[in-house]
């Protein structure tokens, strides 16, 4: 005759507890978790665009607005005060044509530097790769971008400057400050969520990041030997590459390998410094 023997759970060897904890150290980018949320990025960004023109007078107006005020002051003072040289163009197309690229940039880097604070209840109660955020605030930016693009088309017609097949190479540059202002904007967000006094720093950052950018005024007006330490800053490049495609002059293509190429590195060091300290972001956030 067989019998059974029950066991009780106190008869079981005891298993070890299983401890999650989350990765140390350096990681590398999860571009699988981030395709998985690609639709969480998309209705993230599409919040972001809708929050900024809800409920206001002039709604996408205010992406012209911006870039054509500063146009139109620094038109006065730089060009007509203090005779601006614009390399033999009309200085209102000279300088929107480096104000278009460097005001997506600004603004890019601005939005996506706060971007994890003003969602402080989303990153502590949700688990989602966290370097949506700023993405989404970043990419809000494209909208703001396509409408001033539009604007400038239009004063090139004004102002007789023919449009040429260096157009085509509008994307590339596009990509290249995208990437650069995803880096920073990453690398300062993270910042911002320990360090809060970051928002007071940022505003500092990109006024004097613009100065030291010929965005009001030409390369050329650097000396020739010291030309080389203004294409150290990777916004140089892009902004001379942009002013080639619109305006018609040769590339400089060095210059603008050598920005595309910063833009990566400056993008890689960013978004791995994000991944780095991104596992406490929701304790102290």
């Amino acid at each position: 005759m067989w019998t059974t023997l029950s066991h009780t759970e106190s008869d079981r060897p005891a298993r070890p507890p299983t401890v999650i904890e989350p990765p140390g150290g350096w990681r590398a980018l999860d571009l699988s978790d981030l395709w998985r949320y690609r639709e969480l990025l998309w209705v993230l960004t599409e919040r972001d665009i809708k929050v900024r023109y809800k409920q206001t007078v002039l709604g996408f107006a205010w992406a012209i607005i911006q870039p054509v005020m500063l146009m139109v002051v620094f038109s006065i003072f730089f060009g007509r005060l203090a005779n601006m040289p614009s390399d033999g163009l009309a200085y209102p197309v000279f300088v929107y044509a480096g104000l278009l690229p460097w005001t997506f940039f600004a603004n890019a880097v601005s939005n996506a530097s706060s971007s994890l604070v003003g969602s402080a209840n989303l990153v502590s109660k949700v688990y989602f790769p966290r370097l949506i955020i700023p993405l989404s605030s970043a990419g809000g930016g494209i909208v703001d971008f396509l409408i001033a693009f539009v604007i400038l088309l239009a004063m090139m017609l004004f102002y007789r400057v023919g449009w040429t097949a260096n157009l085509l190479a509008a994307p590339l540059l596009v990509a290249g400050v995208v990437f650069i202002a995803l880096g920073v904007g990453a690398f300062l967000s993270a910042l911002n969520v320990a360090y809060r006094d970051f928002r007071y720093v940022v505003p500092f950052l990109l006024q004097f990041w613009m100065f030291a950018t010929p965005v009001v005024y030409p390369a050329s007006l650097v000396p020739e030997q010291w030309r080389w330490v203004m294409f150290l800053n990777p916004m140089t490049g892009f902004i001379e590459g942009f002013r080639s495609v619109f305006l018609g002059r040769p590339f400089d293509w060095p210059s603008i390998a050598v920005s595309l190429a910063a833009a990566c590195i400056v993008f890689v060091v960013g978004v791995a410094y994000f991944e780095k300290v991104e596992r406490r972001f929701a304790d102290i956030i």
